[in-house]
């Protein structure tokens, strides 16, 4: 699929389910350049997209990571899950579903726990618990010196991230992206 039908793809899916996407437009090539070089996407062999949206994220890790690597993308919306799922390489698999079942998600394809997450998904919109939630599993489930990378137009995901409070933590604002997104990046002790 061109990147125009799967901008207007991300636009239909924004329009009929606003609260499952962070952005009107996919994201830009400079903020999937400082996602790829937050989340250090090449020395990664088990990478976790949450919210692949029309999947521009998504080719831009697959770009950057390493041969022997794996992705899974999880993502909830119909419409771009049907879009992203199209992505042909040996190292993708795309999964429809919630990202708060990530772990008996990894579990449904035997991976092992993920070195990357990262979220595009919107914390803001999302029940507060259920924030919580899915970043205490997803501590859990990184391994040591793992990455997790969320980009969004809100600080909630810092605001519901306490799991992470005594690790490094970096956050950057992508003014090249419509609209601008802080870039948050906790690394596992």
């Amino acid at each position: 699929m061109s990147k125009r039908s799967g901008a207007l793809v991300f636009l239909g899916e924004f329009i009929k389910n606003p609260t499952q996407l962070g952005s009107i437009i996919p994201s830009s090539r400079f903020l999937k350049r400082r996602i790829i070089k937050n989340a250090d996407t090449a020395n990664a062999k088990m990478i976790v997209e949450l919210g692949p949206g029309n999947g521009g994220t998504t080719q831009s890790i697959l770009d950057s990571m390493p041969s022997d690597a794996t992705l899974l993308c999880i993502e909830l919306n119909d419409g771009l899950y049907k879009l992203v799922s199209e992505i042909d390489d040996q190292r993708f698999i795309a999964h429809h579903g919630n990202a708060c079942d990530i772990e008996s998600i990894l579990q449904t394809y035997n991976l092992p726990t993920p070195d990357v997450v990262i979220s595009g998904i919107p914390f803001s919109c999302m029940d507060k618990k259920a924030g919580a939630d899915l970043i205490e599993k997803i501590h859990q489930l990184l391994n040591p010196g793992g990455r997790f990378v969320a980009y969004q137009v809100n600080p909630r995901v810092s605001q519901l991230n306490t799991f992470f409070s005594k690790e490094q933590k970096t956050v950057q604002l992508e003014w090249l992206s419509i609209p601008p997104l802080f870039v948050w990046r906790w690394r596992k002790a």
